[in-house]
Formats: structure tokens, sequence, C-alpha cells
């Protein structure tokens, strides 16, 4: 069965011809990194089904970077979340009145024809109501968000397959779906800053990025089993480790490091915990032998550049089919899984802990020998 058209794609004649013939358009997906890699693909959808219209997006300061270098987005708007929270913590409702109505006079300035809500959110409706769009399409739009839109599409798609609910999405507004690949673009300072990287780490023969944090305790693989893993890829594989991670995990991969400092089996780990930022922390991966990951934003990225990529998943499983032939799910359910935020094993996480270093170096082998 084909998904629903939805009507929201003729833009109100109050636009006029130029406006339908270069429709301005504006993405809302606030956060988080994987949730807007799995959207990325919208961008190339939307633009070669109308190549002259003016794409934009709005999402927190801090995701920025993932969409400002992309060469079919026009314009990335932010969203200061963290200002707005602020504000209200303090009780500053008049600072923070007038926070709302600059950034609403900001986007309506834009003239938006249409503003797609691709969170569902409270928030995320909030801010696609005040785009002041006429056009408001919400996906799966809930918590009352479905009434600031002007349509609704519920979420459909193969739950199974990595970005599924934005095919399913673009198939109902007509748009192409050939391709329809994660998409992320380093610019020319993250490759150089890379490839210097590299050259002095001496690690041209190449890599393994491991990416062993997130944010629920419930998706994390154990920090004893990362531990014994470094030295088995650098003995089996030839790969030594970088680990990658952001500020907030700086101690986290101390207390790794220290595992492996009294292993009697020491692996070779580099660890770049919180000493890039986002895009040199793609550009890594972009340039990888192999990355291994837990459910995390950086994780995805490995897919997203076609690199050889295993991803732990237990309590929640966002996906099995990564639709690449190099990127493989490991995921051993239990009778409650997924339990995504209640977890009911008190603490034992029995779905992570099936997921065993034999099975991961045998996926590993496999993945780096399969093409794209």
């Amino acid at each position: 069965m084909s998904p629903p058209r939805s009507s929201v794609w003729s833009f109100p004649p109050s636009s006029g011809e130029a406006a339908a013939a270069r429709p301005r358009i504006l993405l809302v997906r606030t956060s988080a990194i994987g949730d807007i890699l799995f959207a990325s693909p919208l961008i190339a959808a939307l633009r070669r089904a109308h190549p002259r219209a003016h794409l934009a997006w709005l999402v927190q300061p801090e995701h920025r970077a993932l969409l400002e270098r992309h060469p079919d987005l026009d314009e990335v708007v932010e969203w200061p979340r963290a200002k707005w929270q602020t504000l209200w913590r303090r009780r500053r409702f008049r600072e923070l009145l007038g926070e709302v109505r600059t950034l609403r006079a900001r986007l309506r300035a834009r003239r938006f024809d249409l503003a797609i809500d691709l969170q569902g959110l409270l928030k995320s409706g909030f801010l696609t109501w005040l785009s002041g769009a006429r056009q408001r399409l919400g996906l799966g739009s809930r918590e009352g968000s479905q009434w600031l839109m002007t349509e609704v599409i519920p979420r459909g798609g193969d739950r199974g397959r990595i970005a599924s609910e934005y095919r399913f999405l673009a198939e109902c507004l007509g748009l192409p779906v050939e391709d329809f690949a994660l998409a992320l673009h380093p610019g020319p300072e993250e490759a150089k800053f890379a490839e210097d990287w590299i050259a002095r780490a001496g690690l041209e023969a190449g890599y393994a990025v491991l990416c062993p944090f997130t944010t629920r305790p419930q998706k994390h693989w154990m920090e004893a089993r990362w531990a014994a893993l470094v030295p088995r890829l650098g003995a089996e594989l030839g790969l030594p480790a970088v680990l990658l991670g952001g500020p907030s995990e700086r101690a986290a991969a101390a207390r790794l490091r220290a595992r492996i400092d009294d292993s009697s089996q020491p692996g070779s780990l580099i660890d770049l915990t919180g000493a890039t930022h986002l895009l040199q922390a793609a550009a890594l991966i972009e340039r990888s032998a192999l990355v291994i990951a837990v459910d995390t934003g950086l994780g995805h990225m490995g897919i997203a550049f076609a690199r050889p990529t295993l991803l732990l998943f237990g309590s929640t499983r966002p996906y099995l089919d990564t639709t690449r032939g190099n990127a493989r799910v490991l995921y051993h359910p239990r009778p409650c899984s997924p339990c995504r935020r209640r977890p009911v094993c008190r603490g034992t996480f029995d779905c992570m802990r099936a997921i065993d270093l034999d099975e991961i170096l045998a996926a590993a082998r496999q993945v780096r020998e399969t093409p794209p």
C-alpha cells in the first residue's frame, strides 16, 4: 500500500505564482545529533523536487554544525533553547517574552510558505506555529502540537529501517526517495584537521573509532568490555582505537583508560574525548577503518559516511536495517525489549550484556570485507 498523498503541498493562492514557483520552506527539528542525521535526507529530496526553493532549518545552536555546510540548504536558523530555559527558571518572564518575539520576528520576516515539524512535540509545534507559515505540517504531532498544525501526517514506514519515518513523509509529499541517505558535510577545515592529526598520530594505516558514551545508562555497553575490546582490535585486526565523545564524557573516558592501563594486556587507545568539536569528530569518523558505537549520534555518522560500522543496541532499537552492506546492528532482544526509558531489569541490562567480544570481532571482520 502506497503512502497517502498529503494535501499540504499545494501552496496557498495568496502566496502568488512567484512564491509557488520558488517556495520558502522551513524544517523544524531542533535536536539531537542522531535525529537530525535521520531527517537529513529530506533536504536533498526537497531540493530535487523544488530546485528553486528557499530551504531553511530551525535547530538548537549546539547542533548547527550538522547542517550549516549542507550544499542544498540555504539557511540555518537557531532556536536559543538554553537561553529560554534559563530565563524561565529565573522567572524573568518579560525577558523571555522578548526573546520569543525576537525569534517570531526573525522567522516571519522570511515569509515561509510551508513549515514542517519533524519532531512532533509541543515545543517544536510551537516553534513551527511561531514561524507564521500558512501551511504547517506535523509529523506524528502529539502533546497538543497537532492543534497548531494545518495538517498532520502519522509516522509510518518500516520501523526497522533507518530514517524510514522521514522517507515515508517524503513519499507522502511526493518527493523523490531514490538514494534517501543520511548526509553530513564537514568542511575543508575539518578535513585538514583530520588529515594533519592522522599524520601526527601515525595512523595512516587505519584506526577504529569507538563511541561508547550516551545519555542513558541502559544504552551503555559495559566499561570492562570496552577495555577488553581495545587490545583485541589491535592484536586481531591491526587497528588502534580512537575514543570520541563530548566534554561531559571525560570522566567516563578516564575510567576506561584506567581499566586499560591496569590490564595485563594494555592496548593502543588514543583518547580524544572532549578534544574535538562536532565536525572534527565527524571528519575523523569519515576517515576511519571501523566504527563501533552504542546508540549515539556519533555512531550514526559512520553510516552517513558509509564506513564499516557496528552499532550495539539494547534497551533502544531505533532500527535494524542500516541500508548499508557494511553496517550492522548487534541486538539481542529480551521479553522486555525495547524498554526505552523504563528498564525493568534493575540495572543488569541483559540485552547489552548479551553482546560479547567474539561477536563484535567477527562482525567487524565481516563489515570490513563488505562494500557499502
